[in-house]
């Protein structure tokens, strides 16, 4: 029987990320996936496309991790919570792309350009969407109310740390990147990263009361986003020589060390982990 009801749940699975798909479609009508994809071998498109499924698949998750006393009730608390994922994923894509990205023209950067670096910028913005979402959606009790406020509140969180961490950069990211330099965009894809794994641990959890989980979802944020910068720079210090730094690498020499920004942009992912994990 486990293992009837556990196919029942693939299939549904799957049909829901075929609605996350078909979403992803309407929403990026502007160009044709099959011809960039198979004809243009565009790289930054299959980068941002896998970030997608990626922010999906979490997504998705939310609504399989929760328990019902049924497999009929399990199953339409699966699809009901899965379909609110997916709008809720897209909708937080695109008030990200207004309001995080709001230099870029995506969708030249990816199609015309087929910028990497914005390609990873734009994945991890799908990815960090998707781990916010898994968090708010996995949680027990609260309902339709206490999922909406708390994605609205992890994606204000979200908009507001990457600004911070635009303002507090000695330069200006999406200029930057613009120009194709892959080594900031990698750096700044795992900010994203982390900044979603962060929110994630915030939101995460069974709904009690709105006091106490608001106030813990204020207390972890607020120390999670205020200790992964200085965290990330004491790493910094202990991995480069005294007179470099992983931004040097990145920025200052004519060819930008893009294992620098990989480097970077993971350590920010792994130091999120280990926030989420202490608090």
């Amino acid at each position: 029987m486990a293992y009837l009801s556990g196919m029942i749940y693939i299939v549904a699975a799957f049909l829901l990320f075929l609605a996350g798909k078909l979403a992803y479609d309407f929403h990026r009508r502007g160009f044709n996936l099959n011809a960039e994809l198979l004809e243009r071998n565009n790289l930054a498109l299959a980068i941002a496309l896998s970030g997608y499924f990626l922010g999906l698949t979490l997504a998705v998750g939310g609504a399989l991790a929760g328990t019902a006393s049924t497999l009929a009730k399990g199953l339409l608390s699966t699809l009901g919570y899965g379909l609110i994922a997916i709008v809720l994923l897209n909708v937080s894509i695109r008030l990200n792309e207004w309001l995080i990205f709001t230099n870029f023209r995506l969708e030249k950067e990816i199609i015309a350009d087929r910028n990497c670096g914005v390609g990873l910028v734009v994945a991890a913005n799908h990815v960090a969407v998707g781990l916010i979402l898994y968090g708010v959606i996995s949680g027990e009790g609260g309902g339709l109310a206490a999922l909406l406020v708390f994605w609205a509140l992890g994606q204000a969180t979200l908009i507001l740390a990457a600004k911070v961490y635009d303002l507090i950069t000695p330069f200006h990211l999406s200029e930057v990147i613009e120009q194709g330099n892959v080594a900031v965009g990698a750096a700044l894809a795992g900010v994203l990263l982390a900044l979603g794994n962060i929110i994630r641990f915030a939101v995460q959890g069974s709904f009690v009361s709105w006091s106490r989980s608001l106030t813990s979802f204020a207390a972890v944020a607020l120390l999670g986003l205020i200790l992964l910068p200085l965290v990330r720079l004491a790493i910094d210090k202990l991995i480069t020589t005294p007179g470099h730094s992983l931004t040097r690498e990145e920025m200052g020499q004519q060819v930008p060390n893009i294992g620098a920004g990989v480097l970077e942009g993971s350590l920010y992912w792994c130091i999120s982990f280990l926030i989420g994990w202490c608090f």
